[in-house]
């Protein structure tokens, strides 16, 4: 589970530009569950999913990770349930590369080199063995079937296609959780359906996902358990839990 207490992230403090992105935020992700952060654009969503993932830190407030194993909690007497806070640079970079899988909203693939090597390289710094990596992003590409361009370079592929390629980078690491920032956005109806259907199936094999949406195919599906709907940085209501 993830909790966030009293989260606020606030952008050139101080400066006659300063702005309040998330505003006092308190919540939990529950764990095998899909979660969905509704709202217009510049509601917060996406500044609240870098908070959860670890890729900002919070200007006030405190945030907790509970039940997750990474080798920064294996040494930690608080054995899986932990502040992630404060924690120093080389601690989170564990906790992203272990424990969360991203998708952006603009994929973020690099042209140039080939599907595959897109999807090993969030491994690379592992050090792991790189006949297993090998291995482990073709079973990748296989499942999504996609494993026919595995030589190809990105900028050759269709939409849905790089889409599928940025959900096997995303699982490159196993990571127990995904999280994903508008990953409909520039897909059609029959994409976007597909990419729900690829996500229940994630779910259903114990995968906790988060997803900042304002499209309905996405916050109306039958397979969200939780939809959070926020607004000037604030959660302004909740559905779909029981």
């Amino acid at each position: 589970m993830i909790r966030l207490a009293n989260v606020v992230k606030t952008f050139n403090s101080g400066k006659p530009n300063q702005f309040t992105a998330v505003d006092d935020v308190s919540i939990e992700i529950r764990p095998l569950n899909l979660t969905v952060l509704k709202g217009p654009s510049g509601s917060g969503k996406t500044t609240l999913l870098s908070l959860i993932g670890c890729m900002v830190r919070p200007s006030s407030g405190r945030i907790f990770l509970h039940g997750i194993e990474t080798r920064f909690a294996r040494h930690n007497e608080s054995a899986g349930s932990f502040e992630i806070t404060s924690l120093p640079e080389r601690f989170l970079n564990e906790i992203r590369r272990s424990t969360f899988g991203f998708i952006f909203q603009q994929f973020n693939l690099i042209k140039g080199i080939s599907v595959l090597e897109n999807i090993m390289l969030p491994a690379y710094p592992t050090g792991e063995n790189h006949t297993a990596l090998h291995q482990r992003g073709m079973g990748l590409l296989e499942r999504f079937d996609i494993k026919r361009h595995a030589p190809s370079k990105v900028e050759w592929l269709s939409g849905g296609e790089l889409q599928r390629v940025a959900i096997a980078r995303a699982l490159i690491n196993n990571p127990s959780i995904l999280v994903a920032d508008e990953p409909t956005a520039h897909l059609d109806s029959r994409l976007s359906h597909e990419f729900m259907k690829i996500v229940s199936e994630l779910k259903s094999k114990g995968k906790t996902i988060l997803i900042a949406s304002h499209d309905p195919i996405v916050y109306d599906s039958e397979i969200a358990d939780t939809v959070v709907e926020m607004r000037d940085g604030r959660i302004t209501g909740r559905g779909h839990e029981e």
